[in-house]
């Protein structure tokens, strides 16, 4: 299980996003190390479990289809912010790929973290970091309670969202920075389970 990044380091432990990134770059850290800066504390990532990894297809898969080339789509790449490098499940950035040949983007239009035991993390944690970096939205795809959780209007300040809502099975949900590119809730969403005995 992945460990929480404290709220406030204090300022000694923290590191540089230029230190993390030389850590990568000299190869001390690697692909495997499944590792992401957060507020300046290294983070160990949970083992990808088939619901977290089906649920990362999918929402790529879905991204894809609505934005249709309209935007650049990157699962679990670097993002690079103020005191952290986060790798979120699907981050949609301005542009294209090769926009980004030599340096990771450091800012996304929608950011989505598919959450079942890193829920408390992508909402506190990493809420926080995408608010402060005003990414103007954020969505958890949250397979514990089968509902996507849109936060919208960052308060860089505050380092939080405005706008929260959870959006249920059939509602549409619309990129607030892509006018037109919209899907269904349910497309995010595992299939509904079936009651015991239904047909």
């Amino acid at each position: 299980m992945s460990r929480l990044a404290p709220s406030i380091p204090s300022e000694a432990t923290r590191m540089s996003v230029a230190h993390y990134l030389g850590l990568v770059q000299d190869g001390v850290l690697g692909p495997d190390d499944r590792v992401e800066l957060l507020e300046g504390v290294v983070v160990a990532m949970a083992p990808q479990n088939p619901p977290h990894a089906s649920g990362v297809a999918r929402a790529n898969a879905v991204i894809l289809e609505a934005i249709r080339g309209r935007a650049h789509v990157r699962p679990q790449l670097s993002l690079v912010l103020a005191r952290s490098v986060p790798e979120p499940d699907i981050a949609v950035v301005p542009g294209m790929a090769d926009d980004y040949q030599t340096s990771h983007p450091r800012t996304a239009l929608l950011v989505i973290e598919v959450a079942d035991s890193s829920l408390k993390q992508d909402r506190l944690s990493k809420a926080a970091i995408y608010a402060a970096a005003g990414i103007p939205e954020y969505w958890i795809v949250n397979l514990v309670d089968e509902v996507v959780e849109v936060m919208r209007q960052p308060d860089r300040e505050a380092a939080r969202y405005r706008d929260v809502r959870a959006a249920a099975r059939g509602e549409r949900l619309e990129l607030a920075a892509l006018p037109g590119a919209a899907l269904d809730a349910s497309e995010l969403l595992p299939r509904a389970s079936r009651a015991p005995g239904g047909a």
